[in-house]
This record gives structure tokens, sequence and C-alpha cells, in this order.
């Protein structure tokens, strides 16, 4: 019998490729997928993180998760990590194998036994097609928001799973036109690094109240205390130069007026304006 390893080299990985995952333009396999870097223990020490074993994606989406055990294993050995991991994730499928059978859940429906893991389009159709019938503007603006990656710093920063909910939450009530959002984060969890990879989409989308994809939008960050727009300022460094304005209160005073030469204006009181 085959171990885990060996299991998914020699048996899951070759039936994924059959079904055409990464092998169908913009559909990819994410593996060892970082879910949590592990709970504290205390003294800086941490438990083992959480991986999923696959993420399938496609058009930049996850689709699906995919959790693997080794071929002598039972084949729903893996399913209640599975259907944690997609509820973290807030993906409606999760899979679970052996290598030699499949079963999947669908956690706004059934579950049962699958002969194969369906095609990048199957699920691509069973997740969007409706929502894409219905509401065609609005699908098309979220997906354009999908299609411009986070900002990773060259790959050596990897965003936490609840910060991802909350940035596509926050991307798909701009698509459908809501006009006010609230997100909430307690302290410590990210909350410039949320509000910076929603603007840099925003940006890169040319999002904008007209909604013509022609003009990067105009955006206002602003924080209660200058200490907090200095580092907010320095997060957004992945900007260009010349997009970022640094508002200060003296300033105003002195000119009477605020300024309009920049993209991304930074100023201090906690809000997050998009025009």
């Amino acid at each position: 019998m085959r171990n885990e390893s060996e299991t998914r080299a020699e048996l899951i990985d070759p039936h994924l490729r059959q079904q055409g995952w990464a092998v169908v333009p913009e559909s990819r396999i994410r593996r060892e997928y970082p879910i949590t870097k592990g709970r504290l223990l205390g003294s800086g020490k941490r438990a083992m993180p959480d991986k999923a074993d696959y993420i399938l994606q496609f058009n930049n989406r996850n689709v699906a998760v995919l959790e693997a055990k080794a071929e002598g294993c039972y084949y729903t050995e893996g399913l209640a990590q599975a259907k944690e991991y997609a509820t973290r994730l807030n993906l409606r499928f999760a899979i679970c194998t052996n290598g030699r059978k499949y079963y999947m859940a669908d956690l706004q429906g059934r579950e049962d036994d699958i002969d194969e893991v369906p095609t990048p389009e199957e699920l691509w159709n069973k997740l969007y097609k409706i929502e894409k019938q219905n509401n065609p503007n609005s699908f098309d603006w979220e997906q354009k928001f999908h299609k411009i990656p986070f900002e990773t710093k060259g790959g050596s920063w990897e965003l936490r799973y609840y910060q991802q909910n909350a940035i596509n939450e926050v991307l798909k009530a701009v698509a459908t036109e809501r006009k006010r959002i609230l997100i909430t984060l307690a302290t410590g969890t990210g909350k410039t690094a949320v509000a910076f990879q929603i603007v840099w989409k925003l940006f890169h989308a040319k999002w904008n109240m007209n909604k013509d994809g022609i003009r990067s939008p105009r955006i206002l960050f602003l924080a209660d205390r200058n200490i907090l727009a200095d580092q907010a300022f320095n997060a957004f460094g992945a900007f260009e130069d010349d997009a970022l304005v640094r508002i200060k209160p003296s300033e105003i005073s002195k000119k009477g007026k605020v300024p309009t030469n920049g993209k991304d204006f930074l100023y201090h009181f906690s809000n997050l304006y998009v025009r």
C-alpha cells in the first residue's frame, strides 16, 4: 500500500490532471495551502499550522478543497477536515479521497460518492452559472476584482484566510453596488492590510463611480491618529510614489484646501471612501 505522499503523487495528481486541473487554462492546483499559522501555545511557540492538502482554483477563485489520505485509509477519513477547511475559506465544495475512491460534500446541498473529481468547468458552472445569468454586470465586476492578484510582496507574505474572506465580501458588495459597507476586525487582525488589498484591487481593476473601467478611482483612507496614518502610508508602499499623497491637517490649515494631485489619499479619520 502507498503512503500518503505516494498516494498523492501516483494516484491523486494524475487523476486531477486527467480531469483538467492545472491543464485547462486558468485552472490551478494549490498544494499545502496555508489555512492558519497554528494555535499559540505560549512562550512564542505555536502548534502545527493547518494546511489544506489541495485547493482547486479556477479563474483566480478557490472553488474546492480536497483532503487526501493514504491509499490504505478509508476514503472518507479526511471528510471532517475537508469540511472544516471549506467552511473557513467560504468554499461550497469539500472533497476527500484515498486515491482510489472519492467523496464530495456540497455544503449547501447533498454529499455522496463521486466517480471522479469534477472538471474546472463543471465546478464553475455549479457555483456561478446562474449568478452570471441573473446579474451579468455585477458578476463581471466581481470577476475583474478576482483577476487582480493580491499584493504579497513577491510571495513573501500570505494573507490569512479570514482576511481574504473579508476582502472578497467587500468587493462582492462593491460589485453589487452597495453604497455603504462595514467590516469589523479585532485588534491585531490586519485591518490596514485588508484595507490596502481592497484599495489595490479597486485601483488596478479601474473601478470608479462611473463603472467605465477607464479611470482608476481616487481613494481616501482615513485614520483617527497621525501615527496610524503614517503606518498606513508605509503599508501602502507597493503603490507607485506618485499615486500616494499623505494629507496632514497642518497643510490643510496652511493652504486652505486639500491636495488633488494623487490617486490615493491618506488622512486621519477611520474610514475608506472611493469615488
